[in-house]
């Protein structure tokens, strides 16, 4: 057995074909089927059902995951050798909102991959929930979002803090108060976070603790889309603070100030606990937790 016999096998389980496959990893078809076969000899065992589409069978499942798991492994070890040139280097996959993408990381990888530029980073945008989730998995290196509940396998780290608030076009009827009660939302049309985020999770914690069956118009999976419905005043929205501060100085947007929103929710850095951080990694924690609060309310 082969590491390339590895990397085969799990190209194909992505591709569900033996000339994909081949031609992703630069090899002909019959070196894909050889390679197969050999695996399959030397474990005596049928990996691949050979039906169109391709599929793994249950022995190639289970080869899957330990084949996944031993490359995984030899990367670590790869890093690992890299890094006693101890210069910092490698790829950082971060995880995290669309807000959080759009109006922080622009200055904290401008200025990183100025001073490192032999550290490629990939941001995948997600939410808050869903980061914890891929960062367990090891699809996310590191993330950044709203840190909720304890979690024995992360750690993490609060950066700032943020708020969630209402937020309406300056022609909406709600606009000329200058505080609000949340009683006041009761019939207002509102365009919500989908269920799986910490802003909506918070809201509609909010209105059932206050006896509130909101009533919701749409709702959409970013801030970012939510704000384009707000300001063609199609509802009034419960956001991210953060995320409407370019609308707020241009006057798109406004906040109507709500007692019983006001609460401080913690943004911060998560990683996995145990797991090997490479010098890319390092140096990227040691700067985003060196960096003051007010650095991340700043504008573009």
């Amino acid at each position: 057995m082969n590491l390339s016999q590895l990397e085969t096998l799990i190209t194909i389980s992505k591709t569900m074909s033996f000339r994909k496959a081949g031609e992703l990893l630069n090899l002909t078809q019959p070196a894909v089927s050889a390679q197969i076969k050999s695996l399959e000899d030397e474990f005596k065992t049928v990996l691949i059902d050979r039906n169109q589409p391709v599929t793994l069978t249950d022995s190639g499942k289970v080869f899957l995951a330990h084949a996944e798991q031993v490359l995984n492994i030899v990367d670590d070890l790869k890093q690992k050798l890299a890094d006693l040139n101890q210069i910092p280097q490698g790829h950082i996959v971060l995880g995290t909102t669309t807000s959080i993408a759009i109006q922080i990381l622009p200055r904290i990888l401008s200025y990183f991959q100025d001073q490192f530029p032999l550290i490629k980073t990939t941001i995948l945008s997600m939410s808050s929930s869903q980061v914890a989730t891929q960062i367990e998995n090891s699809t996310v290196d590191i993330g950044i979002g709203y840190l909720t509940d304890k979690n024995p396998n992360l750690i993490t780290s609060v950066l700032y803090y943020d708020t969630f608030e209402l937020v309406v076009n300056p022609q909406h009827p709600l606009a000329q108060h200058k505080r609000a009660t949340i009683d006041m939302l009761r019939d207002v049309p509102l365009i919500m976070l989908s269920p799986d985020t910490v802003g909506r999770r918070f809201a509609d914690e909010a209105f059932r603790q206050h006896g509130i069956q909101p009533h919701i118009v749409m709702e959409l999976s970013s801030s970012e889309e939510i704000k384009r419905m707000v300001e063609l005043n199609m509802g009034a929205a419960i956001i991210s603070k953060l995320s409407v501060s370019s609308e707020l100085k241009r006057g798109t947007l406004q906040i109507v100030p709500i007692h019983e929103l006001e609460t401080s929710h913690p943004v911060g850095v998560i990683y996995r606990a145990g797991r090997y951080l490479n010098t890319a990694m390092q140096q990227f924690l040691s700067d985003l937790k060196g960096m003051p609060e007010n650095q991340f309310y700043g504008s573009e």
